[in-house]
């Protein structure tokens, strides 16, 4: 389709959100306390404030107000979604990266919580960040019904849980030991990646309480994303640097883990990169140009360089 001149591009769209985002974490994360807050511990808030504040293409929020406004949705009930949606991503980023799991010293160019702090503060401000998750989409601020909270609530608790990310993240630590063949790779990478970013798509149905064949349709839509996003992931860690990235590359090889790039090849996962995104494209064009700029979100995705 051809823009018109004043339809923002995606990359502007992109970072417009990302702004949004950011200024709102900012917001969320002030030494302000809440009703029936206490105090905020200045150490711990200022941890936390270090593993969100960050920077970052803010992929996961930017999908959340994406495919509610695909509906017709709350735009300022999605921004906060979103925001609560990236507190629990920043929160399993502080813990990946802590000694026991990944090991990681970088992450976006600058050091990870537990080099900046300690692996302590590093740790409670990880849970921190995941209660607070919940506490946004429950707050009345979140201007939504009662049925669309309790739905997010129940639907990021299902895909940051024991049945998606942790699991996904419990799965990789076990293939360190023993590599899983290509259906286990596929399981662990839809949990530890693709849950979160099934929601993000899934969300926005919700937020906007869509017919039940749109939820599983940007569900699916989510899935595939996910897919993408793994994989173009793992082409990464094998084809970029550090300085690139902003975290150490190559990092998978080294752990011995098992990736669909390593078991089937760099080739095969270009041409799959494409399938995934024709797949996402067949997915939501029926909405027509109203899913433009979600399908430009689909090959961001899958044609990233960091």
């Amino acid at each position: 389709m051809t823009k018109s001149p004043t339809t923002p591009s995606f990359e502007s769209r992109l970072l417009t959100t990302a702004s949004r985002v950011e200024a709102l974490l900012d917001k969320l994360l002030s030494s302000g306390c809440l009703h029936d807050e206490l105090v905020r511990p200045q150490r711990l808030l200022d941890a936390m404030r270090h593993g969100t504040l960050n920077g970052g293409k803010r992929i996961r929020p930017f999908l959340v107000v994406e495919s509610t406004a695909l509906f017709g949705g709350n735009a300022g009930a999605a921004l906060r979604i979103g925001c609560a949606l990236e507190c629990l991503h920043s929160y399993s980023l502080v813990h990946d990266d802590l000694p026991a799991m990944d090991d990681d010293d970088l992450r976006r160019g600058k050091p990870t919580v537990h080099v900046a702090y300690d692996e302590a503060t590093a740790i409670l401000a990880g849970d921190s960040l995941l209660t607070y998750a919940f506490d946004v989409i429950a707050a009345p601020e979140t201007a939504l019904s009662d049925r669309a909270r309790i739905e997010l609530v129940l639907a990021l608790a299902r895909a940051a849980g024991i049945g998606g990310m942790a699991g996904g993240q419990a799965l990789d630590l076990a293939a360190e030991k023993q590599a899983p063949d290509e259906a286990g790779i596929v399981l662990l990478q839809s949990m530890k990646t693709g849950a979160l970013l099934r929601f993000a798509c899934e969300a926005g149905a919700i937020i906007a309480e869509a017919p039940a064949e749109d939820r599983a349709r940007l569900r699916r839509f989510g899935e595939v994303i996910g897919r993408a996003f793994q994989l173009a992931d793992d082409l990464l860690d094998l084809t970029s640097n550090a300085a690139t990235l902003g975290k150490a590359a190559g990092k998978d090889a080294a752990r011995g883990k098992g990736t669909l790039v390593a078991l089937k090849g760099q080739e095969w996962a270009e041409a799959e990169l494409d399938r995934l995104v024709a797949e996402a494209e067949s997915l939501i064009g029926a909405y027509g140009e109203k899913a433009t700029t979600l399908i430009e979100a689909a090959r961001f995705v899958a044609n990233r360089k960091h």
